[in-house]
């Protein structure tokens, strides 16, 4: 019989072979079968090798074949500050303040399903399950363009999505200020300064021959790009400062000179002119000694995350501990030592937090940290599950430093944090967005403020004040320091159909990616055969 046959062969061998209608019908035939073909790994697996998609940048444990079934038709929505074209949206709604509050649907081209989404200064890039890249907004929103440059000038503006011509298709991509840095999948690292010409880092040191030289991930500070091997190496590259400014100044000089400006294709392209430069990175030191912590991998220690502040990494390794070190440039970086952060890493010392000790909060009974991330001068260290717990800390802090803990956050199965220059968003497994911080021209995504009752998160204290605002255009409303849910049906009651899987921040403004939940998943699949 089928079913007497190992699990990992009917797993491995069966399953990925079987037609979506055919899989869930045999879901259906009794309770081992049912078991098996909603195998949490099975799914996850899945959704990596149909969709594109995979968990580096969340903690999600669970949901996968959910979130499979909502990946067949995505929506993307974006909001906050409208300037530069970042938003990519055609018409930009009404508001007390003239900025977007709220959750407008973006629309991308027709057929593209957005699995990522990663959000520059000024702009966004959004990654589709065929591995294609879409931008909108402004790279480098300092500067202005003419309207007859193509996208070979960084500050020339997409005011509506646009799709990008690379060689490869496109794994991953992490956004600094300015540029973005991304991997595809060939394990080739490429830079961006322009949407037009990005450059392939071309080094021995990430040809791709060993573990030591093949990229595992890419990440943007805001002005530097690096990457972590799979065997746990660091390299960094700072291409806004010499000598890697004059090699990219004398390209650019040479390939205006034979007229490749990058204008965009009437039906939306901008056919890349990629380069490769070929200079050696900066390897990181190795990591201090560690203390062993109690929920430690049995692999020896290693580098397995990274993020990117504004001129310094905060690194996680498989074991659950988080270590920080300054990347101000290439020169100062010689002399920099990875710096641990036990209050950052191990549970002892984050139950004695004053979090903790001093209220009804309920401490962790275990920990061990499995993500990070960053963006400006904050960044956020967090485990996943019911009993999660999220630790925000900031471009200062040091070995002595704590914490800081959010209440509303803890044990709230929060999978993914996000960070804009000073507003802030967590997702939640069951797909609810929370958001913090300062207005930030509507980065909250609350809601309109004129339009809300005095009190309610986003809105104004008093209505004299909400009044004044409707009559002047402002002042802005009061930042919010309880996080609060945002809201996928604006001007509708609360749609739990809604679910986010996906969020991007920075600047002042944030992106989400949604599905809608009340879809007959064999009924789609179908369709398509």
């Amino acid at each position: 019989m089928l079913s007497d046959l190992p699990i990992e062969v009917l797993l491995d061998n069966l399953l990925p072979w079987l037609a979506i209608p055919d899989l869930i019908h045999l879901g259906q035939t009794d309770h081992f079968f049912a078991r098996l073909c909603n195998d949490e790994t099975f799914w996850k697996r899945k959704l990596e090798e149909d969709f594109n998609f995979t968990d580096e940048r969340t903690a999600r444990i669970s949901g996968w074949k959910r979130l499979y079934r909502g990946l067949r038709n995505p929506k993307t929505y974006v909001w906050g500050e409208t300037s530069k074209g970042r938003l990519g949206l055609t018409k930009i709604p009404n508001s007390t303040l003239h900025d977007v509050p709220y959750p407008v649907e973006l629309q991308i081209k027709s057929g593209a399903r957005i699995v990522s989404l990663s959000a520059a200064g000024w702009a966004f890039f959004a990654l589709d399950s065929a591995g294609s890249v879409y931008v909108w907004g402004t790279l480098n929103g300092t500067s202005y363009a003419l309207q007859s440059d193509g996208y070979s000038e960084s500050s020339k503006p997409a005011h509506t999505p646009l799709k990008l011509d690379m060689p490869s298709p496109t794994r991953s991509i992490s956004c600094g200020r300015l540029h973005a840095t991304t991997l595809d999948d060939q394990h080739h690292v490429w830079t961006f300064l322009s949407w037009g010409r990005p450059f392939r880092l071309s080094t021995p040191a990430l040809g791709a021959t060993s573990l030591d030289s093949t990229p595992a991930l890419v990440e943007s500070g805001w002005n530097f790009s690096s990457v972590l091997t799979k065997s746990g190496d660091v390299y960094v590259w700072w291409p806004f400062a010499a000598p890697l400014r004059d090699v990219i100044d004398a390209q650019n000089v040479a390939m205006d000179a034979a007229d490749l400006k990058s204008h965009a294709t009437e039906d939306g392209v901008i056919p890349c002119s990629t380069w490769e430069l070929h200079e050696e990175p900066t390897m990181l030191p190795p990591l201090p000694q560690l203390p062993d912590l109690p929920l430690g991998s049995a692999e020896p220690v290693k580098l397995v995350k990274l993020a990117a502040l504004e001129s310094r990494l905060i690194g996680l390794t498989n074991h659950g501990h988080v270590l920080s070190i300054a990347v101000e440039n290439d020169i100062a970086v010689r002399s920099e030592r990875w710096e641990y952060l036990p209050n950052f890493s191990e549970v002892d010392k984050i139950r004695q937090h004053p979090a903790y000790v001093s209220s009804q909060l309920k401490p962790p009974q275990s920990l061990r940290i499995s993500h990070i991330s960053a963006q400006f001068q904050t960044f956020v260290a967090y485990s996943p599950g019911s009993s999660s717990v999220i630790l925000l800390g900031s471009h200062q802090t040091h070995v002595n430093s704590n914490p800081v803990i959010l209440p509303a956050l803890q044990n709230n199965d929060v999978i993914s944090v996000v960070l804009g220059d000073y507003h802030y968003g967590a997702l939640t497994s069951t797909g609810k967005l929370l958001t913090w911080g300062e207005y930030s021209r509507g980065a909250l995504g609350l809601g309109d403020p004129g339009m809300l009752a005095p009190g309610q998160p986003g809105g104004y204290s008093t209505e004299a004040r909400r009044r004044a605002a409707v009559a002047n255009g402002g002042p802005y409303p009061p930042g919010i320091s309880e996080p609060a849910e945002v809201n996928f049906g604006h001007g509708e009651a609360k749609r739990d159909k809604m679910f986010c899987f996906a969020v991007a921040a920075a600047g002042w403004h944030m992106g989400a990616l949604v599905i809608d939940l009340e879809v007959r998943f064999l009924a789609d699949c179908c369709s398509d055969c």
